[in-house]
């Protein structure tokens, strides 16, 4: 079975002709310009589509289905996630991750597990790993390689390297 990563959702129909606006999700816009396929997820199964034109907007892009070519065909869509298949992911350069593949991963230093990545918030200077411990208390990582020892998307680990001091504590 293959694996699907999830990189925009349809917000409304544009325009009489089918085409439908969608929010990215993708760190890498520019990939709708290369896409000939994508999957919409429908009641937990997903269903193949053909892009049939692409364009960008300011700040989003529609995309032109084939045989979607109105408003009517287009509005089952509006709401629904589209997703693209191991095949058609964007590959990243070494050292960077998807947020997906992060969220969920164990963070581990000196061989102890400091809890799971819950979120990753995106600053202009870097991510930060938002990491909760077994109590239930945040920690903030900044994402940098400074810290990164290693990161298994397949057994969803990330490992910091020993010794580095990571964050104040407030208590002591």
């Amino acid at each position: 079975m293959s694996d699907f990563y999830l990189i925009a959702t349809v917000t409304s129909v544009s325009g009489k002709n089918g085409a439908v606006k969608i929010i990215s999700y993708s760190d890498y816009p520019e990939r709708f310009f290369y896409l000939s396929k994508v999957y919409i997820d429908f009641f937990g199964e997903k269903k193949l589509f053909f892009v049939e034109k692409v364009k960008q907007n300011k700040n989003f892009f529609t995309l032109k289905f084939k045989n979607f070519d109105s408003e009517q065909d287009s509005e089952i869509l509006v709401g629904k996630e589209i997703f693209v298949d191991e095949e058609n992911l964007v590959r990243l350069p070494d050292n960077h991750f998807f947020i997906h593949d992060l969220i969920g991963s164990r963070v581990i230093k000196d061989d102890k597990e400091l809890g799971v990545i819950k979120e990753v918030y995106q600053y202009p200077a870097n991510d930060v790993y938002v990491i909760e411990d077994a109590e239930g208390k945040e920690i903030l990582l900044p994402a940098i390689l400074k810290f990164i020892e290693s990161f298994d998307n397949a057994k969803k680990i990330l490992k910091l390297k020993p010794g580095e001091d990571l964050y104040e504590d407030d208590e002591s």
